[in-house]
């Protein structure tokens, strides 16, 4: 058995059954062992940006690793963007990096890179395999340390001499550690500061934001006054009815801060403290209130659930959580904006479906729209980097094959990683985008005044906006093998959304909706 061969089967074994790849040279013998092991399923895209995106997605849904597959270091740096927000989603996923064969690193050929530099930038684990008889027991260890509480990126740089050696053998899975306990004392601690009758806020993220970790804030917000706010970005957010609604906090700097105004005490539950994304001139980085102290009830490796159930039966003993009722938002004729935009997604929203949102600035109604739609799962843009959207639905549909997928996706964004749309196509998942056609970079018109940049002349103004062409969505869709509807009122993207929903695999949906933010020089 050569090392590709082993590699593979210690990965089916461990639980890693689906790789996206986007494999060159260095990586055939790995692509050939495929047929060899057919428990391992390969899933092409056209893009290492879509493979890593869509491995992020698989792990946020399956609560286990995919495997992605790369090509040296320039594809790893493809790559990087969305294993950036595959970190920071705290998401566990096992990277295979192809490199030079060990005797031909010498020769420094054209491809040749620092792959374990660029994997130390997005890694919690990195090995490089240097024999064969080694891949297979380096393999155990990365899926295991892929699984590590909260959960990581994990790298294996694979040389292709590794990968076509014989002398192999497949390893057996590793245990895997599970998320330590909180300290009673901390939930002691953090008891008392609820019960001092202070304003206090619990900031949840990472597992606290699935529904026995909601369920438990949502017990100890109402056994003692606290205010329940989740992260910006949560990887994964469970909402909608018979779930406790909580409040994301804002993305923009200015309304965090007046979300947390008056607070006496800050209890982060599986969150990191707030900050705000970026530095304005004459403003605070730090989003937490002068004076504020900030607990930590249990942070993202802890088991943060666990944490909550015990805090609620000492602050909140017989009490129950608030679900969220359910409730549809009717869909508005007329002209599609951003307002009817949310209202018409909620109206028809599918039981249990998975919702990745990378809407952006024409998404804001959407949280208050979906708040009592049908449970769904909500995976969010977590590190900031956008094209994120259309491959981590490609990976969510790929977990969960008997949920329906619904990608929220904005232009700008799209236009990044929108190769995805050929991964659904050929694998036929059922993800319905509904893609936001404002031809404009709305989000960058409006930092352009937060940052007090300037007013726009015409050439700045010309890098803010998608026009002259404006890309045809329904075009490029349909000619990556998607069907594509393109419709600018609320009635079509209502009757647009229940045909999707109804027909098996992809489809997309074009809607033209007017940019929150005019153009530079437009009046308000």
């Amino acid at each position: 058995m050569n090392g590709a061969q082993a590699l593979i089967r210690t990965l089916t074994r461990g639980g890693v059954e689906v790789c996206f790849s986007n494999p060159g040279t260095s990586e055939m013998h790995f692509v050939a062992a495929l047929d060899a092991v057919p428990q391992m399923r390969g899933v092409l895209c056209l893009f290492e940006g879509v493979a890593t995106g869509a491995a992020d997605g698989y792990g946020r849904m399956a609560g286990r690793p995919a495997a992605v597959l790369l090509h040296l270091g320039p594809g790893l740096a493809n790559g990087l963007a969305n294993l950036h927000n595959a970190r920071r989603a705290r998401t566990p996923l096992l990277a295979v990096v192809g490199d030079h064969a060990t005797y031909h690193k010498r020769y420094d050929a054209p491809l040749e890179s620092d792959i374990d530099a660029l994997a130390g930038s997005v890694s919690g684990w990195v090995r490089r395999s240097a024999r064969s008889a080694d891949v297979a027991a380096d393999a155990a260890e990365g899926v295991a340390a892929a699984l590590t509480p909260p959960g990581q990126v994990a790298t294996l740089i694979l040389p292709a001499d590794v990968s076509w050696s014989d002398g192999a053998e497949p390893a057996a899975p590793l245990p895997v550690r599970a998320a330590p306990g909180v300290p009673g004392a901390t939930v002691r601690s953090v008891s008392r500061t609820l019960r001092s009758g202070e304003p206090c806020v619990l900031l949840l993220g990472g597992a606290a934001a699935r529904r026995p970790g909601l369920e438990a804030a949502s017990r100890v917000a109402q056994g003692t006054g606290a205010r329940l706010l989740c992260e910006t970005f949560p990887a994964r957010l469970e909402r909608g009815a018979g779930i406790p609604a909580v409040d994301r906090l804002a993305y923009l700097g200015e309304q965090a801060e007046a979300q947390l105004a008056g607070l006496r005490h800050l209890i982060l539950a599986g969150a990191r403290s707030p900050v705000a994304f970026f530095a304005y001139p004459g403003r605070r980085g730090d989003l937490v209130p002068a004076g504020c102290p900030v607990t930590v009830l249990a942070d993202g490796g802890q088991d943060v659930q666990a944490a909550l159930e015990s805090l609620a039966r000492r602050v909140a003993a017989g009490v129950s959580a608030v679900l969220a009722p359910g409730s549809r938002p009717a869909a508005e004729p007329g002209p599609l904006t951003a307002i009817s935009l949310a209202s018409t997604i909620a109206a028809s929203l599918p039981e249990r479906a998975i919702v990745a949102d990378e809407a952006n600035t024409s998404g804001f109604a959407l949280p208050q729209a979906l708040a009592g739609a049908p449970r769904h799962s909500l995976l969010t843009l977590t590190g900031g980097s956008i094209g994120q959207g259309l491959p981590v639905a490609t990976g969510a549909a790929i977990a969960a094959p008997d949920r329906p997928v619904l990608s929220l996706e904005a232009d700008g964004s799209a236009l990044y990683t929108i190769q995805a749309l050929w991964t659904q196509a050929r694998e036929q998942l059922d993800v319905t985008t509904v893609l936001i056609n404002n031809a404009a970079y709305a989000i960058l018109r409006l930092e352009l005044a937060r940052t007090a940049a300037g007013q726009a002349g015409p050439r700045a103004a010309r890098m803010l906006d998608l026009s002259g062409p404006t890309p045809d969505f329904t075009a490029i869709s349909t000619g990556l093998g998607v069907p594509a509807t393109r419709v600018s009122t609320a009635e079509d993207l209502d009757q647009a959304l229940r045909r999707a929903y109804a027909e098996p695999g992809p489809h997309l949906i074009e809607a033209m909706v007017p940019p929150i933010v005019p153009a530079p020089g437009t009046a308000w």
